[in-house]
């Protein structure tokens, strides 16, 4: 890629190079043309009165002053020099122009400036007459040949156009040189963090989730190099969260078959007898397994969006209300304060089965988390286009570390305590898959020491 990049960049400044040299060519060659052509058409116009002085310093057509106004004649100009009554006096060009073509200065016939070798077509000829005057009257008409669009014949216009050719030639060779440079430096600038990247994410992809690579630059290549670091912590988290996954199922699954083990044991060694009481505890630690086991289902069918929900209209307060009365005997069991004044009916576009086990959920964890004397409510707020409620405790709050996880499956912000409660550590995170599966938002607001407040906002029905 690095040669790719370097080969086409050179072709850009190559080519672009070569249009501006032809561009620059083309514009001198047009401009110098036209101030030729104007120098020629100047210098004409002043020909009758040089013409007419040397006539009368000298008081008749002196060939040696003729001569020397012949020195200043543009080449490839022709001048026939008449009597007013035809008779040709003289024809003019400039000597140097005879010298170029191995010809004499100064003709006395028409046919000498016409014969001269010149490049001109009898097309690109202009002509023009000119009166030659004195006080006394008409001294001669000259007629005047020359071409119309002026080439470079003089030496000295040959030297400068040569000089511009050589100066722009030596720009472009040395805009070459520059270009080479700096195409080799960018390509090696734009690639070589490129090639970090595709070392970095080689690694990645050999297990070492720790890699980074440095971020130099604010433009494409520092964001992608961002957006990779970015990648790398995230499967690094991911990976954690992975082995932290099969720790904690591993865990679940073991404790309650432990128990069941021990006490079937227990039974078949007769130590514990087999009655309604020890059974019990067994089908308890049974229907912990067939929970966890059917929550983490839903949870991993709901974060592969396959969950089917089953929207209806929906009484968000007589759902919430029957919810209540399923935990209100363990709350008040507990010796909590519970505080819910049933609002009006509130109708959501929801399913049913699903937002109770959300509600359900929440109200659970807080009854979980909060003491004996503590306190829970639940209040809701009816606003424009969606209902606010909210579930309140006065529990042992979550530490500000732990609340961005507490919403991935088996995090437990008190580890220590979590067992003794009997939490999966799925709960919020099946929480958290409902509330967007209904177009929800959940937020949560906590301190240690001082409980919790969780916070679910669901669309109105229409």
């Amino acid at each position: 890629m690095h040669k790719r990049l370097f080969f086409s960049s050179l072709a850009i400044i190559l080519v672009t190079l070569l249009l501006s040299m032809l561009s620059v060519n083309l514009v001198f060659q047009k401009q110098f043309s036209d101030y030729l052509t104007r120098s020629t058409e100047e210098t004409l116009e002043q020909l009758p009165e040089r013409l007419s002085s040397s006539f009368l310093s000298h008081g008749c057509w002196d060939p040696d002053s003729l001569y020397s106004i012949s020195h200043s004649l543009p080449l490839g100009t022709h001048i026939v020099l008449k009597e007013p009554n035809g008779t040709i006096i003289m024809s003019l060009i400039n000597p140097m122009e005879s010298m170029m073509q191995n010809d004499s200065g100064i003709g006395m016939g028409m046919g000498m400036g016409i014969d001269m070798g010149l490049s001109y077509s009898i097309e690109e000829w202009k002509n023009k007459s000119f009166t030659i005057s004195s006080p006394n009257g008409i001294l001669a008409i000259a007629d005047v040949r020359y071409p119309a669009k002026a080439k470079v014949l003089n030496p000295a216009d040959q030297s400068f156009v040569s000089a511009i050719y050589q100066s722009l030639l030596f720009a472009g060779a040395l805009a070459l040189i520059i270009g080479i440079l700096l195409s080799y430096w960018t390509s090696r600038r734009l690639i070589s963090p490129l090639q970090n990247l595709t070392k970095a994410a080689q690694r990645v992809g050999e297990g070492h989730l720790d890699e980074h690579v440095s971020v130099m630059t604010k433009d494409e290549v520092g964001q992608l190099a961002i957006a990779f670091n970015g990648m790398a912590d995230s499967l690094k988290k991911q990976e954690h969260l992975r082995k932290q996954f099969t720790a904690d199922i591993a865990h679940e699954l073991r404790t309650p078959l432990t128990s069941i083990r021990s006490y079937i044991e227990a039974f078949q060694d007769g130590v514990l007898p087999a009655d309604k009481e020890n059974l019990t505890i067994i089908n308890e630690e049974i229907e912990r397994l067939v929970g966890l086991s059917s929550d983490l289902k839903d949870l991993n069918v709901a974060e592969m969006g396959a969950l089917k929900l089953n929207f209806t209209q929906v009484d968000i307060t007589e759902l919430i209300d029957k919810t209540v009365n399923k935990l209100i005997p363990l709350i008040q069991e507990k010796g909590i304060a519970f505080e819910w004044e049933k609002p009006a009916s509130v109708f959501i576009e929801g399913d049913e089965y699903h937002l109770t086990r959300l509600f359900y959920n929440l109200i659970h964890n807080a009854y979980k988390f909060t003491e004996s004397n503590g306190r829970i409510s639940i209040q809701m707020e009816l606003r424009q286009s969606d209902v606010r409620i909210s579930v309140c405790d006065s529990g042992i709050g979550i530490p500000k570390e732990d609340l961005p996880f507490i919403f991935e499956r088996f995090y437990r912000a008190e580890k220590s305590r979590s067992r003794e409660t009997g939490g999966t550590g799925i709960g919020l995170a099946l929480v958290q898959q409902i509330t967007q599966l209904h177009r929800g938002t959940l937020d949560v607001e906590s301190n240690p020491g001082q409980g919790s407040k969780f916070t679910v906002v669901l669309p109105c029905a229409p």
